[in-house]
């Protein structure tokens, strides 16, 4: 006696995993791991042997779909109203220096970038150029002269007194 259809042991035994996966996931996501469990069955369903205890096959299928989806919704970003604050080994960008910021956000773009992909991010200037689709020499220039511009944007800016100092 060979094995039935594949239609078949879907008819028979559908209830059955379905079952099984709302009891494991909640009616939520049973039925994505009930097709889930179906589809690899019938992948594998002709290496089967006839004498197979097919509801058994099933519901271990099923099993480790149930457990693939959990797993999935934990790995899941939850969505928030604002990100929590996190604490940054370098700091907060702009946190007690808010004139430098400034004045790098007054930099024409290739200097700008040159001066936040060299100075603030460590790259060297054969990486940065590549970012900024030019040779590194140019690259290097556009950071020498933002860090001119920077110095000479900062010269100008009066800077509050330290506390315990008078100016």
């Amino acid at each position: 006696m060979g094995k039935p259809p594949f239609e078949r042991v879907v008819s028979l035994h559908g209830a059955v995993v379905l079952r099984v996966c709302r009891a494991v996931l909640g009616a939520h996501d049973a039925e994505d791991a009930w097709s889930e469990t179906f589809l690899s069955a019938l992948k594998a369903y002709p290496e089967l042997p006839a004498d197979a205890k097919v509801q058994a096959w099933l519901v271990t299928i099923a099993h480790r779909k149930a457990i693939d989806i959990v797993r999935a919704r934990q790995r899941q970003a939850l969505p928030m109203d604002e990100l929590p604050p996190r604490e940054s080994p370098l700091g907060i960008p702009g946190g007690g220096h808010p004139e430098v910021l400034d004045a790098v956000g007054q930099l024409p773009p290739k200097q700008r970038q040159a001066v936040a992909y060299h100075y603030l991010a460590g790259l060297p200037y054969k990486d940065v150029s590549e970012l900024l689709g030019v040779t590194p020499e140019a690259a290097r220039r556009a950071g020498a002269d933002g860090v001119k511009a920077l110095r000479a944007a900062l010269a100008e800016t009066p800077r509050p007194a330290l506390k315990g100092t008078s100016r």
